[in-house]
């Protein structure tokens, strides 16, 4: 007998995937735990039927279990937004069993919040990409408290310009601190020599596992975008043609402002706060740099300053609109037709 098509949700957790099986007029055919592996899933769901779609939200593991449904199980998988999901719910109550089936009967009847689901090798890709990042936060995190010990103990400036070689060498024998203050800034120096070994080893094998990509080197092929900065692009928004305009990679990589309007007023409240930090910071830091060495951007920026824009508003607009170019660039549109 030919089985009826049924939408599934699973509200996954690492202990075990609560499954909820819908058929098409939204009667609930199964909601309960099932253990978190692919093919016990796929075989507790397939006893009701064929899946048609199946939606999980995305959060830690959630990619990698629809990946294996989706190649193993050969099932349709979509993940979807945790935080619209949970605005589209309308109910402070929340549990596994309400969870799963708000997710099938929004895959059911086409409302799904999806997101994309990158596929193996770009998700790796993200885990060398933040690695590295983790490394040159703990980085500054050192050099800030060593400026806090040098503002306590009242150390001035310096010969040199701080973290310079002189400077460094004056911190480290001539400068006047205290004895503890010696000893604690030369065990943060100490931290920083092995934080700079590993953030070498991190770009080898970033550089290793990106060499043939012909994205990454399309990317660097930009001018102001280097090495690090086509990493991180090439693993945060993987690939381009998945946004259907300009305007959405650049609200996506969290550059778009945000609308307050309400009746005659008319305003704006600074960037989207729904975006990957690291990737924003990339293309921001790339905006003070193509505002000082690219005609175009140099020309723009110092247009909006003479306007009286702050550096920050003017700095966030240009990281803007060249996302936006760089967009027209990687998916150009076909000619039309004469």
């Amino acid at each position: 007998m030919e089985k009826i098509p049924v939408y599934v949700g699973l509200d996954y957790h690492m202990s075990g995937v609560q499954v909820c099986v819908m058929d098409r007029s939204g009667t609930v055919m199964m909601n309960r735990g099932v253990s978190n592996h692919w093919k016990a899933i796929a075989m507790e769901v397939e006893r009701y039927g064929t899946p048609v779609r199946t939606a999980i939200e995305s959060c830690s593991g959630a990619a990698n279990l629809a990946d294996e449904l989706v190649n193993q199980a050969g099932w349709s998988v979509d993940l979807a937004h945790p935080g619209y999901v949970s605005r589209m719910k309308q109910n402070p109550d929340k549990s596994d069993f309400s969870d799963a089936r708000m997710l099938a009967d929004l895959v059911r009847v086409g409302y799904l919040p999806r997101v994309w689901l990158a596929p193996a090798e770009i998700r790796e890709l993200r885990l060398l990409v933040r690695y590295r990042q983790q490394l040159v936060d703990q980085r500054r995190h050192v050099k800030l408290r060593i400026g806090a010990i040098l503002r306590e103990q009242r150390i001035g400036a310096g010969p040199a310009g701080r973290w310079s070689l002189p400077w460094i060498v004056w911190i480290k024998t001539n400068c006047d601190l205290s004895a503890q203050g010696r000893w604690v800034i030369e065990r943060h120096f100490e931290t920083l020599a092995e934080l700079g070994v590993k953030i070498s080893a991190a770009e080898d094998q970033l550089a290793m596992v990106c060499g043939e990509d012909p994205l990454v080197q399309k990317l660097v092929g930009f001018k102001g975008v280097g090495y690090v900065t086509a990493w991180i692009l090439r693993a945060e928004i993987g690939r381009f043609d998945r946004f259907a305009t300009a305007k959405q990679l650049s609200r996506f990589c969290g550059l778009s402002p945000r609308n307050v309007s309400s009746g005659t007023r008319q305003a704006d409240a600074g960037l989207i706060h729904a975006a990957n930090k690291q990737l924003r910071s990339a293309l921001i830091e790339l905006a003070h740099r193509v505002s000082r060495y690219d005609g175009r951007w140099r020309q723009l920026s110092i247009s909006m300053k003479q306007r009286g824009k702050p550096a920050s508003l003017v700095a966030a607009a240009v990281a803007n609109r060249w996302t936006r170019h760089l967009y027209n660039q990687m998916c150009p549109k076909p000619a039309r037709a004469a």
